[in-house]
This record gives structure tokens, sequence and C-alpha cells, in this order.
């Protein structure tokens, strides 16, 4: 099975979250970044990775984004603080 990421990607101000599903984390960013991997996305500039998650099976990465994406804005926000508290751009290098 090849290797799947669901991800959170966030706004400048940590206002706007979106959901997704890949099968290459690097790629999808750099689409997100050049305004390009969704209209939503270029339209509120949202180009941040704040947190994925592994899966080795694409369904269960397709499962897990639709149960994050029915979640409230709160629970995402928890979820993703638990991991990354700064909400720091995980591309970043530090």
């Amino acid at each position: 099975m090849k290797t799947s990421y669901v991800y959170i990607i966030t706004n400048k101000n940590r206002t706007v979250f979106y959901t997704g599903v890949t099968a290459d984390l690097t790629a999808r960013m750099i689409r997100h970044k050049e305004g390009k991997g969704s209209k939503f996305c270029a339209r509120y500039n949202v180009n941040t990775l704040v947190w994925y998650e592994v899966h080795l099976d694409i369904r269960e990465a397709i499962n897990r984004e639709t149960q994050i994406k029915r979640w409230k804005r709160q629970w995402k926000i928890d979820m993703i603080r638990s991991t990354n508290p700064d909400m720091r751009d995980l591309l970043e290098k530090e």
C-alpha cells in the first residue's frame, strides 16, 4: 500500500482551516503555496501546514479526512495544539 496523508492547513492569522488528503504531502503543499491547491485555499490564502497524519491505506486516510471535516472547529484546534501548540508552519526550517 502507498503512504497517504491527512493534513490541516491554515492562513497567516490561523482563522481559516482546511482539511485534505493526499498521497504526496510535499507536492500538495507546493501547490497550496503556489495558490493552486484548491480554489478555497487560494481565495483565503490557506497554505500553512499545521498538522498531518500518516496512513498506510488511502481508504483509511479518506475516512479520517471525512471524520475530521465533520468535527467542530474547536475540536480541530485542540487536536492541532496537542502536537503543535504554537501552530507553527511544519514546513519551515527551525
